[in-house]
């Protein structure tokens, strides 16, 4: 394994800072502190409320095991209602955010990684977000990872107005629930929301247990998963990457999967794929439905 790298602040190509990114990011962190003076048991409840809402309804059932990899099949209206709440978490567009992931799968922690540890700690959690890769601004890579979505129009919409939700949901906070709510509903929940997913693109491949012999860095992490709903498993995730149960073991605590599995008990649900343990090969197989598979995933 190669040495990690820590002293860079970007991987080595032509880069550009986003200012407008960067301006964002400190408005959120500013209202974030200030938004600690001024809770209350509404502000609190509502903003952990949302939390799971836009982090696991929204990002790890919707963008990343549903939309990213297509662990599972749901009716297009429930499937648009999950993406509709990964935006109110604000880490960007539809298609972005799934052309980005399906980037780090096909070369993960290898050259074209656009959030490696290797390429240093602090550009795997947030830098590679202030200075964008070229590459991840480039409308062929868009077309080249992501043509199912790009051909639908909800999708396309969604991706250039991602922001939207969030206001709209910002203006009703402040309407019904006044200023606390608003910033805690807001500001501080989509803070560490963003922060707890930007922890799967660094805690997971720096610390953490491996289960799996992957050609990566990913580890599993217990208290990565606890703040992403179960996205912390990712050595797991990595080794079986279109399987939307991340969380193996009884102990690996997996709400994103407990909550597909209601989608499922509903009838919401089909075609789900998982990963068990075949007790015959003493290895782990996906499954998807009733027909096993030994495929892996190599990228979009």
């Amino acid at each position: 394994m190669r040495e990690m790298q820590t002293d860079r602040i970007a991987p080595e190509h032509e880069n550009s800072v986003n200012w407008p990114t960067v301006a964002f990011l400190i408005l959120f962190h500013v209202a974030s502190v200030a938004a600690l003076f001024f809770w209350s048991w509404p502000a609190v409840i509502t903003a952990a409320i949302l939390f799971w809402v836009g982090g696991s309804l929204g990002i790890g059932m919707g963008y990343h095991r549903l939309l990213t990899h297509r662990g599972y099949w749901v009716p297009k209206v429930i499937e648009y209602f999950l993406i509709f709440c990964g935006a109110l978490a604000l880490e960007g567009g539809p298609i972005q955010w799934a052309t980005t992931h399906r980037i780090h799968h096909a070369h993960t922690d290898e050259k074209g990684d656009p959030h490696t540890p290797r390429d240093g700690r602090w550009w795997s959690h947030v830098g590679w977000i202030l200075v964008p890769p070229a590459e991840l601004l480039d409308q062929t890579r868009l077309e080249r990872y992501a043509p199912d979505l790009i051909s639908q129009r909800f999708y396309r919409l969604l991706n250039r107005f991602y922001y939207v939700p969030l206001i709209m949901l910002a203006v009703g906070l402040l309407a019904f629930g006044g200023w606390r709510v608003m910033l805690w509903g807001t500001f501080l929940r989509v803070t560490l929301g963003l922060h707890a997913t930007w922890l799967v693109n660094s805690a997971t491949h720096m610390w953490g247990k491996r289960r799996f012999s992957t050609r990566d860095d990913s580890r599993n992490n217990w208290w990565v998963a606890l703040l992403t709903f179960g996205e912390g498993w990712h050595n797991n995730h990595h080794a079986h990457p279109t399987s939307a149960r991340h969380g193996l073991r009884w102990y690996e605590i997996d709400f994103n999967w407990w909550g597909i599995r209601l989608l499922q008990f509903m009838g919401l649900a089909r075609r789900i794929k998982r990963v068990r343990f075949n007790r015959a090969s003493t290895a782990w197989q996906l499954v998807t439905g009733r027909v096993k598979s030994r495929r892996s995933y190599e990228g979009a």
